[in-house]
Formats: C-alpha cells, sequence, structure tokens
C-alpha cells in the first residue's frame, strides 16, 4: 500500500530557541508547543532560561560574559537533547547576536536542527505584561541591566521565524512555529 502523505518522523530531534525581551511571551508560547508536540507523539523538553539560571548556571551574573557563558551552556544541553531525539523548546532572552550564532554553529557542526524564533514584543507591550516585577522594579530604580531597557538587546536579523505575541494569541503563535517545524519536516 501506498500513501501519497509525508510521514513524519517523531524521533527526529530539533532545538527551537524562543528569543525576545523579558515578558514577551517566550516560556507561554514553549509550553504550549510543548503540548501539542508531546500529543503528536514527540519527546520534547523546556529548557526554560529561569530554571537553567538556578541549577546549571548559579553563580553567573548578568555581565554581557556571564550571559554568554549562560547562553553557550543552555545551547550545549539543547544541542545534545536534539541530538538524540528530543525536541528542545529553549525560551531564553539569549540577549546577544554572537552568543545565538555560536549555539547556531554548534547545532550545525553536529548537523543538528536548529529553528530561531523571534518572539518579537516591543518592549511597551512586554512591561505592561511584566510577568516578574522586573520592569517595575528598574523603574523605580531597584534594578540595572535589564534587557531591552538598560541594558542591549540584539534582535535577530534573519530568524527562521518570527512572532509578534501582541498580535495574537498564544495558541496562534505556537502553531505558528509548529507550522514552521512540519515545513522542515520536524513534526
Amino acid at each position: 500500500m501506498t500513501t501519497n502523505h509525508q510521514e513524519t518522523d517523531v524521533t527526529s530531534g530539533a532545538t527551537v530557541w524562543l528569543t525576545g525581551l523579558p515578558s514577551a511571551g517566550k516560556t507561554t508560547i514553549a509550553y504550549e508547543l510543548a503540548g501539542r508536540l508531546r500529543a503528536e507523539g514527540h519527546r520534547v523538553e523546556v529548557l526554560d532560561g529561569d530554571e537553567i539560571r538556578e541549577f546549571i548556571s548559579a553563580g553567573l551574573g548578568f555581565s554581557r560574559e556571564d550571559r554568554h557563558t549562560n547562553v553557550q551552556r543552555i545551547g550545549f544541553v539543547a544541542e545534545l537533547l536534539a541530538r538524540n531525539g528530543v525536541k528542545a523548546l529553549v525560551p531564553v532572552i539569549a540577549p546577544y547576536s554572537d552568543s545565538r550564532e555560536a549555539v547556531r554553529k554548534r547545532h550545525d557542526t553536529h548537523g543538528t536542527a536548529y529553528l530561531e524564533v523571534h518572539v518579537a514584543t516591543p518592549v511597551e507591550v512586554c512591561s505592561v505584561r511584566d510577568v516578574k516585577g522586573l520592569y517595575a522594579k528598574q523603574a523605580a530604580g531597584e534594578l540595572t541591566g535589564l534587557t531591552g531597557v538598560d541594558d542591549p538587546y540584539e534582535q535577530p536579523e534573519t530568524p527562521d521565524l518570527r512572532i509578534e505575541s501582541q498580535n495574537q494569541t498564544v495558541q496562534e503563535s505556537a502553531t505558528a512555529v509548529h507550522t514552521l517545524l512540519s515545513e522542515r519536516g520536524l513534526a
């Protein structure tokens, strides 16, 4: 029996790196997508930036060098998971383009699928969402070095996908990423 549709290999791994400002919606989109992928039979891990900071990058600060080190550690773990058949969803700010490019190169070196998704929510929207109270602390003078406010965020010039989360629901955002994975034969 032959079929005309393409079978998707649920054992193929990939890293989906969701970058954007604090409170952009990265983690929310990642968990929505994770649920959908798991329901389809994929093995999925969400490498939440806050959890990584607590367990793998404890002791690192927020200098450019420490942020780079944090991103490289996360990139190593993501590539290792993806190379072994897991969809690694990585909602991490990763403010510097050279850090993100080094992660992409690590994946390329190992022949591991890597997709960069820019959750391009404007800082004005993020500061209203302020999920962790960071923008309020920065405005009150209790916090400095907030990415996108008084610390740089280098937007990806050519991401695989750009999402403007303020213009769509979480489900629509997750669907856009799922569609990209499907188009690349990864979902």
